[in-house]
């Protein structure tokens, strides 16, 4: 992992970042030998880019090459960030949660114990939803390909194991280490070696469609079973957090 590059990166930001973390192929850990690293985090517009009529930008983007590395850099304002937080959207528990950390401060810790109390029982409407998203994006190919097919067991493992385990997990190797697919491991030794647009077969599809539908019905039923509550937890300490970054 080429860390230092990645931080100097991030030491460009134009804003304090609270962290930012490897998301991506590299966190779900199945990268290509060309896969670029995406960044996500959390910066903090200072108080008179808030209060103002002049605002700052509460996401900032950048993309390109930076010293031979591809690099996707995606990071939201604290308050922006803290309300996703309080939907259902798993993409930034996944972020949040990364253990590829590139930059962090105490607050990012703090931030990661307040994330628990947000997690809901309709976060499996998240994983749901993208999982639909991602195996409409494999047949749509044809003969499908073994990329996007990961994805979508990415998807549907990540949405079980917490509404299982109450642990959020993105990475599909350690994911598998409980689900046991057998058949995983030989997709992501094909997508490492960079053969993720190879071609399935006829046989192969079917069994995989199969499986799709095995565990999205799996899914469903870790959220009828899952004793999360039905509304985040978190609100009001997120909002003291939050004041107390801006008045930092």
């Amino acid at each position: 992992m080429p860390m230092p590059l990645l931080k100097k990166q991030v030491e460009q930001h134009p804003y304090p970042l609270i962290f930012a973390t490897i998301s991506g192929a590299h966190l779900y850990g199945f990268p290509s030998p060309d896969s670029d690293f995406d960044l996500r985090g959390v910066h903090v517009l200072p108080l008179r880019e808030v209060v103002g009529l002049q605002t700052g930008p509460d996401t900032i983007e950048k993309s390109g090459v930076y010293d031979g590395l591809e690099i996707d850099l995606v990071t939201h304002d604290a308050k922006k960030f803290f309300g996703l937080l309080l939907k259902k959207n798993g993409y930034v528990l996944e972020q949040l949660l990364s253990p590829l950390v590139v930059h962090t401060m105490p607050e990012h810790a703090e931030l990661k114990e307040i994330a628990v109390q947000c997690v809901t029982r309709h976060h499996a409407h998240h994983y749901l939803g993208f999982a639909e998203t991602q195996y409409s994006l494999f047949e749509k190919e044809n003969p499908p390909l073994v990329k996007p097919l990961l994805y979508v067991y990415r998807v549907l493992l990540t949405g079980i194991h917490p509404m299982q385990t109450g642990m959020v997990e993105a990475n599909l190797i350690r994911l598998n280490q409980m689900a046991k697919l057998p058949y995983l491991n030989d997709l992501i030794q094909r997508k490492l070696a960079g053969a993720e647009k190879e071609r399935l077969s006829d046989p192969d599809v079917s069994f995989h469609r199969s499986e799709y539908h095995r565990l999205r019905e799996k899914l469903q039923q870790a959220y009828e079973a899952s004793e999360f509550p039905e509304l985040p937890r978190g609100n009001a300490t997120l909002h003291d957090l939050l004041v107390k970054l801006r008045l930092a």
